[in-house]
């Protein structure tokens, strides 16, 4: 009864009157900025992570300790399971934003310094469109493509030219993170649909329990850990913070703005990768990072314009 009174809240903001809609839609923006933080933060924390942990023990860990956060916001608020039908969409959403991109990122961020990582995977809501387009059948218009195509493109001259002329093991990791992830972020938009966003991961990260429990076993015993704050500090942040709280948020913050709106806001989240690169991790960016981050927000925002 909770979740379903929680959806209905835009309804009662809209009866409130324009102060109460204003301050609804106020509150709905800073919960949208705080999921972009949050996720602008997983690059940096998963770095801090690899610091004590092994890259399969890192991804685990934060698995289980999420879906243990997830499991127990369900239990608390008794959700009901999902309907049978909706289980293979979760599970595209689990392999997808719950362990392949997790994985990727992590492997590639062993060898790949965060700014570079962050450059490469703003094009992820180009692939995500790509991808929704795709699987939803609609036909974007051709100013749509070309941005898309542009923004691509940057990107590519942007790996190769750090790479010496030839892609790299870390951006082979990346670009498969890319994929995997616009599958999930597809997938669980369509489910979105007819559950609230914040069911839809939770119950994608309990659907891994089986797999992710047993996984941390395994990379525990053979992969060394050397706790530190940093170390603890970083899967800490990726498991609370960026696979489940953020989402929280920033799905609240759709809700109550609008996903156009709200998909504005993300442009942003690039650039602030790259400033906590330097804050936190010390790293020098080289020109080109911050102009192909700007180039690929300017195709962002086009395709946002583009598509109405």
């Amino acid at each position: 009864m909770r979740v379903q009174s929680s959806a209905t809240t835009p309804a009662r903001i809209a009866v409130g009157g324009p102060a109460t809609a204003s301050g609804g839609r106020s509150s709905g923006t800073l919960m949208a900025a705080l999921g972009v933080v949050a996720f602008s933060l997983t690059f940096p924390a998963t770095a801090w992570g690899l610091e004590g942990f092994g890259p399969w023990s890192l991804v685990a860990v934060r698995s289980v300790l999420a879906a243990l956060i997830a499991g127990g916001c369900l239990l608390a608020l008794r959700v009901a399971p999902p309907e049978r039908r909706h289980w293979a969409g979760l599970a595209v959403v689990a392999a997808g934003v719950v362990l392949g991109f997790p994985l990727l990122t992590t492997l590639a961020l062993q060898t790949s310094t965060t700014a570079h990582a962050a450059v490469v995977v703003g094009l992820l809501p180009l692939t995500t469109a790509l991808l929704s387009a795709l699987r939803i059948g609609t036909r974007p218009s051709r100013t749509f493509w070309i941005a898309a195509l542009a923004g691509a493109a940057a990107v590519v001259a942007f790996t190769v030219q750090q790479s010496g002329g030839a892609l790299t093991t870390a951006d082979a990791y990346l670009f498969a993170a890319l994929l995997v992830c616009a599958a999930g972020y597809t997938e669980g938009g369509r489910l979105a649909r007819v559950m609230p966003g914040w069911q839809v991961i939770g119950w994608a990260l309990v659907l891994c329990l089986p797999l992710t429990v047993p996984a941390t076993a395994l990379a525990l015993a053979h992969e060394p850990v050397h706790l530190t704050a940093h170390s603890v500090a970083g899967v800490l942040w990726v498991a609370a913070g960026s696979q489940f709280l953020g989402l929280v948020v920033w799905y609240r913050g759709m809700a109550a703005i609008g996903v156009p709106k709200a998909s504005q806001l993300q442009l942003a989240q690039p650039l602030l990768t790259l400033v906590w690169s330097v804050l936190l991790l010390g790293e020098h960016l080289t020109v080109a990072a911050p102009l192909t981050a700007a180039a690929v927000l300017v195709c962002i925002a086009v395709t946002q314009r583009a598509r109405g």
